[in-house]
C-alpha cells in the first residue's frame, strides 16, 4: 500500500462495491478510475455518488489527475440527472465523514425542496 491509501481499504464498504464484493446498483459510469451509484440512504430520489475506483481517504490525498476526472464525471452526471429527474438544479456535496473514501454527492433538487443534510 502506497502513502496516499490506508489500511481501511480492505473494510472500506465503497472499495467493497467497486470491487464487486458487495452488491450495488452502478449508475450512471463506470471507469477503471471513477465509478458512480445509487446513494444506500438517498435524500431524494436520484440522490447519488461518484467516487474513485482507487481508496483515498480524504479529496486532498487525490491524485491532480484522478480529481480531475472526479469532477468531470460529476458534471456530466449532474446534468443527466437534472434532466431525468426534472430537477432545477443538482446539489454537490463532499463530506468525507461518514465513510472514509472519498465521494461526492449529486442530489437532484427543486428549488421548492427543502434542503437536508447529504
Amino acid at each position: 500500500m502506497d502513502d496516499l491509501t490506508n489500511s481501511s481499504e480492505a473494510s472500506c464498504i465503497f472499495c467493497k462495491i467497486v470491487r464487486g464484493e458487495v452488491p450495488s446498483e452502478k449508475a450512471h459510469h463506470e471507469d477503471d478510475k471513477i465509478v458512480s451509484f445509487p446513494d444506500y440512504r438517498p435524500v431524494r430520489p436520484g440522490h447519488t455518488l461518484v467516487v474513485p475506483s482507487a481508496h483515498y481517504r480524504w479529496f486532498w490525498e487525490l491524485p491532480d489527475d484522478i480529481a480531475n476526472d472526479l469532477f468531470k464525471v460529476a458534471r456530466t452526471l449532474a446534468k443527466e440527472l437534472k434532466e431525468k429527474y426534472d430537477a432545477d438544479y443538482v446539489r454537490l456535496s463532499i463530506v468525507g465523514k461518514d465513510v472514509p473514501h472519498v465521494h461526492i454527492h449529486l442530489i437532484p433538487q427543486k428549488f421548492s425542496d427543502s434542503v437536508s443534510a447529504a
